[in-house]
């Protein structure tokens, strides 16, 4: 039957039986998940969604996203110029320092100007352009309600469609033979069971909250790491695809790494543990010393870095230390700063050594030289005869009351996945495809993120090739 609507009210109803046959199987449930089971039922193929969380925790790091960027030749209602497929490129490029697969990374964005109308069909808002320090009202769209509300939009109009979804149903096995899925062993709350399908979508994530994973790239400092995304994304489907001749791609040790206020929870802290402001004063480890530039660039291009250098740190901790003029030029973090009247003052409630940190303003301040001051765009503000340099947004930190955020490193995903190609196909370790397994989002995103990352790419990654995992999945298990 090719009507997905009329198909879906016979389909939806699920019966338990030990093993069960579906056109389509998606293992995950965010945004890239829902994207390919919306795509392969709409072809016309039965599609079952397994979640591995629980219903209030589903669609995995998707919850804590806010936008996603896409390439558009025009204004829109929701975005305030052009962004075009060059400029997407230049800045992909410059963000990877190009370790990232050009064709395929070229394909993404020629097929993310389809997204912002593809994804609107699917029941997805967006609000007007953001102005402020994101500054991404001309590139990025933002999701009206977040990330969350995204999320529930799609999951309304999969399951109008008739597509299937069961939570808590972690896959524990793929039986696989010859590059061809065969089924996948689910365990539930009841018991086990197989799941057979003619086609399979792998969205289930990257591993970023094993930490035992982490360290076997990062070594022991990985266990002072902040996961700011879901702890359901363990790796599992990933370690099975690869101990199943899956060619392997990206290296363990990349990923979307952010500085993040280190009192945020161990898992699951999300957007709101971000510190968007850095740029807006210095950054320095507990020894009180700078370790890199914080005005290099406009922020939404380059704070991913800041997780990695924070890492590099004793301890991997580090501290943003400014002043009363800056304290509402960003966004504030779940946390309040935290506050002095004077720098030595500051200096004792973080616990560090209060002449060191007086002393390190001091130099900063004394090699500021004048310029004019611009919170939203490039400036001429910046340091002269200071190693490392402030090249950009420098001001003498001297009006108190004085703040500081502490940061460690916060992981959103990991880029270690499996090789695809412009289809989302599998490529497995002889380098032929896969014969019907097809992967999508976070699990696939090191074809695109060698290293580094732009702001609201991670869910261009997943909408674009989670669309297309579901079409060709729905073709190959039909046809």
């Amino acid at each position: 039957m090719n009507n997905a609507d009329t198909a879906g009210r016979t389909l939806h109803q699920r019966t338990d039986t030990p093993e069960q046959r579906h056109d389509v199987l998606v293992i995950g449930g965010g945004n890239a998940a829902l994207c390919a089971a919306i795509s392969a039922r709409r072809s016309g193929a039965t599609v079952l969604v397994l979640e591995a969380a629980p219903r209030f925790y589903r669609g995995g790091n998707t919850r804590h996203t806010r936008n996603m960027r896409c390439a558009h030749d025009s204004a829109t209602e929701t975005l305030s110029g052009p962004y075009t497929e060059d400029e997407f490129w230049e800045d992909l490029k410059r963000v990877t320092q190009g370790h990232t697969d050009e064709e395929l990374a070229r394909h993404m964005i020629a097929q993310s100007k389809e997204m912002l109308t593809w994804i609107v069909d699917q029941g997805v808002r967006f609000q007007p352009s953001l102005g402020g320090t994101l500054s991404l009202g001309r590139t990025n769209s933002f999701f009206l309600g977040g990330g969350r509300a995204m999320l529930n939009a799609l999951y309304a109009t999969a399951e109008r469609l008739g597509v299937e979804i069961r939570y808590d149903a972690e896959v524990v096995g793929l039986e696989i033979e010859n590059g061809m899925f065969l089924s996948a062993t689910v365990k539930e709350a009841h018991g086990t069971s197989q799941v057979r399908a003619g086609a399979l979508v792998a969205a289930s994530g990257g591993f970023e909250a094993n930490i035992d994973w982490l360290k076997l790239g990062w070594g022991e400092i990985a266990g002072n790491f902040l996961i700011r995304g879901t702890p359901y994304n363990r790796g599992t489907i990933l370690r099975i695809l690869i101990d199943n001749h899956i060619q392997q791609i990206g290296d363990v040790t990349q990923c979307h790494a952010v500085a993040i206020d280190a009192r945020a929870p161990k898992f699951d802290g999300g957007i709101i543990t971000r510190l968007d402001c850095v740029i807006y004063g210095i950054v320095v480890n507990k020894n009180c010393e700078r370790f890199y530039d914080e005005g290099e660039d406009i922020w939404p291009k380059r704070y991913a870095i800041w997780g990695r250098l924070v890492a590099a740190q004793p301890d991997q901790i580090a501290y943003i230390i400014f002043d009363a003029r800056s304290l509402e030029l960003f966004m504030p973090s779940l946390f309040p700063p935290i506050k002095g009247a004077s720098i030595a003052e500051l200096a004792g409630q973080l616990g560090l050594d209060p002449e060191r940190l007086a002393a390190t303003v001091a130099t900063f301040n004394d090699a500021v030289q004048p310029g004019t001051f611009d919170p939203d765009n490039y400036d001429n503000c910046a340091t002269a005869g200071l190693n490392p340099p402030k090249t950009h947004w420098a001001r003498k930190i001297e009006q108190g009351p004085f703040y500081a955020y502490p940061v460690r490193p916060g992981i959103t995903f990991t880029y270690l996945g499996v090789k695809v190609n412009k289809d989302a196909r599998m490529i497995m370790t002889d380098r032929k495809p896969a014969v019907n397994m097809f992967a999508a989002g976070e699990i696939m995103a090191g074809n695109v993120l060698g290293q580094g990352y732009a702001a609201g790419i991670g869910m261009t990654i997943g909408s674009v090739f989670g669309r297309a995992a579901g079409q060709g999945a729905a073709k190959y298990a039909r046809n």
